[in-house]
């Protein structure tokens, strides 16, 4: 770290102007949560594997901003010439830059990696020492980056409307309309799973070599120029579609002009989401004629159509299936292997020592065993997100990352928590469930029932139409409060349909960005409450919900209430549970679910498997 550090200062004193500062982003060209090898430009410079965080390098200091999900991890990572900024507890990156860089500091950003909205905010937080902030017109990281991975590029293919319940034609068509309201003639969209939902294209990275769907193909690299000929209404184009221009190489930049097909729309301005769409695009504009606004796009490809809502649900029981096998053969391997007692008893393990060709359980061999059953079930294409397979004081690492030189062997005397998700043809899944499969103490069946209850909590609640996530993060909080405790993440976040695994707009947190959007029936939210004790274990449970219209006995105001409904199906261990904290509701609603769980999975589990099932399942407190 030492050499690259000095290698970038080396290039900031030599920059023209000179610079005080580098900002290095988590996210690439497209603000994207999860970005390829070669955009890894954070954890080159810093170290640091998690999927959030800022670094800022200044001429003698080098610091980490991420949230609460990483503060574990990233003091792990981090080496002694880095300091960690601790979000929500230590200032923020734009509030110390102010304070403590110097007056008319030059402060160094590659654009392209840079939202809109994050820049023009530097710039007011900058203003009062009279600091600047500096486009460099490439990127310096990778510059240094001597090793950088090549781009990865694969195909793209054509979501059926068999799956997506919508033609492009149509999409285009309510897009235009939502222009013309707007009084806009063209939008950029710059997010990669919008540029797929809208034209009904999917692949791991985006590569098109001919036209599809009408949509005029464009070389990536220019998309620069044809920005600025969008914004002087001078951008042509031959496609089937008028007005519309996608470049769809790596990355996915979507151009549409709303004049010819919005009923003659002479407005002048252009559409821009200032937080997806990088710096670099919005410079090319006139900041006079654009319209800063959220993507239309964002809320309309949450609230998911019938055939996609139906894919959901289906996928969802494969997925629960596999979750099933999965538990059903860790099990016994426990047992087999480890002498442990196993996911339905108590008490000490036998401490067995495996014999020579005995399976080695690690956190990847298992998490691969999982990927395994879940490649087995239709329309699978792959895992939503890398698996998060963690044993013990791992699991107090909110977004713990296993890696086969390091990882952690299982453990009958430890907690085992496991967050992982699939990619299917007609739906995205995300669960988490906790287990151990030894004899777990009181103070960790205190815990599991506290989040296990704040779960319960928040997916049996009935609101008003226009409530949001801010209000509803407490539900599944409260019993973790009353015993002291809580959680540093966001409790829910929406789910894609065979897209991104975290989709927005809306969400379920303590952040203040979670009263922007309220639920809105046909939007799917995660319920995913958790507790961490640093060095000991972590505790999450996780199910995927639907978010639907309410049968209430009243209406007051007229608003229409709002419900949830559960999609995901999984057992929880019963073995971790302390009944004498449960109260009648909350044990009646769980061996409902659990009934339809045994109801839902049956079909796709062989007889030890539902065996297995029925037992994990049992009615309890009767």
């Amino acid at each position: 770290m030492s050499e690259i550090l000095a290698s970038l200062r080396s290039l900031m004193a030599s920059h023209s102007p000179p610079l005080d500062a580098l900002v290095v982003p988590s996210e690439d060209y497209h603000q994207s949560e999860y970005v390829s090898a070669r955009d890894k430009r954070r954890e080159f410079v810093s170290g640091f594997t998690g999927s959030a965080g800022l670094a800022l390098i200044t001429k003698k200091d080098a610091r980490l901003w991420t949230d609460g999900r990483y503060f574990l991890q990233a003091t792990q990572e981090l080496s002694a010439e880095w300091t960690l900024m601790r979000m929500g507890e230590d200032p923020g990156v734009d509030a110390w830059m102010a304070d403590n860089l110097p007056v008319e500091a030059a402060i160094g950003i590659d654009p392209w990696s840079v939202s809109v909205d994050t820049a023009l905010r530097w710039q007011r937080a900058f203003a009062k020492k009279q600091q600047k902030l500096v486009q460099t017109e490439t990127s310096l990281v990778d510059e240094v980056w001597k090793s950088r991975p090549p781009a990865e590029i694969n195909p793209v293919v054509v979501h059926p409307i068999e799956f997506t319940g919508c033609s492009v034609a149509e999409k285009l068509k309510l897009l235009r309309e939502k222009l013309k309201n707007e009084k806009t003639r063209g939008i950029i969209i710059t997010t990669l799973d919008e540029v797929a939902w809208l034209y009904n294209i999917r692949g791991t990275d985006k590569k098109v070599s001919a036209e599809e769907n009408g949509i005029d193909v464009r070389d990536y690299a220019d998309v620069s120029s044809d920005v600025v000929l969008l914004a002087s209404d001078q951008l042509d184009s031959t496609s089937e579609v008028k007005g519309t221009v996608a470049k769809v190489t790596k990355t996915d930049t979507a151009m549409g002009n709303g004049t010819n097909e919005a009923g003659g729309n002479n407005n002048d301005r252009i559409w821009v989401d200032p937080g997806s769409c990088c710096y670099a695009l919005y410079s090319n504009l006139n900041s006079e004629k654009v319209h800063m606004l959220q993507s239309p796009l964002a809320l309309a490809k949450a609230l998911k159509n019938p055939v996609e809502l139906d894919g959901l649900k289906k996928a969802h029981v494969r997925d629960g299936a596999a979750v099933v096998q999965y538990l059903a053969w860790l099990d016994k391997q426990m047992q087999e292997s480890y002498g442990a007692s196993g996911y339905f008893l108590e008490g000490q393990s036998a401490n067995k020592k495996k014999d020579l060709g005995a399976i080695k359980l690690t956190e990847i061999t298992v998490s691969d065993k999982l990927e395994g059953f879940r490649a087995s079930k239709e329309h699978f294409r792959g895992l939503s997100f890398p698996t998060i397979s963690s044993v013990g004081p791992n699991a107090a690492i909110i977004h713990y990352s296993p890696h086969a030189e390091t990882c952690a062997e299982l453990n009958p005397d430890n907690i085992y928590l496991f967050d992982s998700g699939a990619q299917y043809l007609d739906g995205t899944t995300d669960i988490t469930r906790t287990v151990h499969f030894g004899n777990p103490s009181t103070h960790e069946k205190a815990c599991y029932t506290a989040v296990l209850k704040g779960h319960i909590a928040l997916g049996n609640a009935c609101f008003p139409n226009g409530t949001n996530g801010h209000a509803l993060d407490i539900l599944a909080r409260i019993p973790l409060w009353k015993d002291g405790l809580d959680y540093r993440h966001g409790t829910g976040h929406g789910i894609g349909s065979y897209l991104n695994v975290h989709e927005g707009p809306h969400l379920i947190s303590f952040r203040p960005h979670a009263r922007n959007v309220p639920l809105q029936a046909s939007m799917t939210v995660t319920d995913e409450p958790g507790y961490y004790e640093d060095g000991n274990f972590g505790i999450r449970l996780e199910n995927v919900l639907i978010v639907k219209e309410a049968d209430t006995k009243f209406n007051f105001g007229d608003k229409g209430y709002l419900s949830f409904e559960h999609i995901t199906w999984a057992p929880y261990q019963t073995k971790m549970m302390d009944l004498t904290r449960l109260d009648p509701e909350e044990i009646s609603w769980l061996n409902t679910y659990h009934g339809r769980c045994r109801d839902i999975l049956a079909p796709y589990l062989d007889e030890y498997e539902m065996a297995w099932l029925n037992k994990a399942t049992e009615p309890i407190g009767v």
